[in-house]
């Protein structure tokens, strides 16, 4: 037996939350083609959807909103911790340490009963938008704003970030991208939620640990470094094309192109592009579009020279999504935790529900038959 690098190819677990076909480009929710529920669903529906392995009728639906809105407001003990975070913080930090601390409030942080879990995974959905935005207006010297009942996810994000509604669009593109963001098979945050689940740790233990994964630039961090390599090519003043072909001739990698798994166009960045297009075009401003086209078509005419096919990713046009949006580009991460804790908490009523403890073996290739020699004589 040989070590898969990176669990490459490597079965987990069995799952009927969410499939990935890479050579087609596929993505399907629970059976939805994630097209369809982009278009056509609400970040709620697909919440309920991932936890209930169905779409809610209305009264489901609106029954899951009751229950998102009465959870939303931070305990006072959470929001005073938030207010002694350091304002230059990374928000992943921050969010990690206040979804730990969430579990000091919760009388029910140590059951993991399906009952409770179900509704923990409510209270961080829930909470996890208000931490982000409590944390941003802290660190810019402003109050928190306060969740609006009547509000959905997308809406009330928007409200609370910025102190103001956001119009129809603004918030119909980004619940379209939470819905995106969703859920995506044993990615790396869902496998260290799940492995620290399997040891029959709480799900906010699990959640904390996806947050960790989720942090790191080879995972969530990528659509960010999309949004610095745009400002970098408009700042450098080279035409986009130039800038590409001295980035590969440099062996470096064009931010927002490939993908461990897909070997098509990721499907997600299909109906980003287009939210992309009708939003900036709404907000008078095409600038970050008109230059990710200009990349994109610059990465096809390389790929096409070398024969490789490499295409755009989720994050390639998230980025330019959310700075539209008014969100600062450290804040895209965390927004990619608001829209997955969704599917990590699908992901473990699944472990939890059929647990046996995650215990891979390693292959060692170290040194064998050493003799320990005095230590005076080393």
């Amino acid at each position: 037996m040989s070590a898969a690098s990176g669990l490459e190819g490597v079965v987990v677990a069995q799952t009927t939350l969410s499939a990935i076909n890479g050579e087609k480009g596929e993505l399907i929710y629970a059976g939805y083609d994630i097209d369809d529920l982009a278009r056509n669903t609400t970040f709620e529906e697909v919440a309920y959807l991932l936890w209930n392995g169905k779409l809610p009728n209305r009264g489901e639906l609106d029954d899951l909103h009751r229950k998102l809105v009465a959870e939303r407001a931070l305990s006072p003990q959470l929001l005073d911790l938030i207010r002694v975070f350091p304002t230059d913080a990374n928000p992943m930090a921050a969010l990690r340490t206040a979804v730990s601390a969430m579990a000091f409030y919760d009388a029910e942080a140590e059951d993991n009963s399906d009952e409770a879990n179900r509704r923990k995974a409510i209270r961080m959905t829930a909470q996890i938008p208000t931490i982000i935005t409590a944390f941003d207006r802290l660190r810019g010297g402003k109050e928190p704003v306060e969740p609006r009942s009547d509000l959905g996810t997308a809406a009330n994000f928007l409200y609370m970030l910025n102190g103001e509604p956001a119009d129809e669009l603004r918030v119909r593109t980004f619940d379209a991208a939470l819905v995106l963001h969703a859920e995506h098979g044993m990615n790396a945050s869902t496998f260290s939620a799940r492995v620290t689940a399997g040891t029959l740790a709480d799900i906010y233990s699990a959640v904390v640990s996806a947050i960790g994964t989720l942090k790191g630039a080879s995972h969530g961090g990528a659509n960010m470094r999309v949004m610095e390599m745009l400002v970098d090519i408009e700042k450098s003043g080279d035409e986009p094309g130039a800038w590409v072909r001295s980035a590969l001739g440099r062996k470096e990698r064009v931010m927002g192109f490939g993908h461990r798994v897909y070997k098509a166009t990721d499907p997600r960045a299909t109906v980003l592009r287009e939210l992309a297009d009708q939003i900036m075009k709404g907000a008078g401003e095409t600038r970050w579009l008109d230059l990710s086209d200009q990349v994109r078509a610059a990465m096809s005419e390389e790929m096409e020279k070398s024969g490789k096919k490499i295409y755009p990713n989720v994050d390639f046009f998230s980025a330019s999504v959310y700075t539209t949006l008014g969100i600062k580009t450290d804040l895209f991460t965390p927004i990619f935790a608001m829209a997955r804790v969704t599917g990590w908490t699908a992901h473990l009523f699944e472990q939890y529900a059929n647990n046996r403890l995650i215990r891979p073996k390693a292959e060692y290739v170290g040194p064998r038959d050493l003799k320990v020699e005095p230590v005076e004589s080393r």
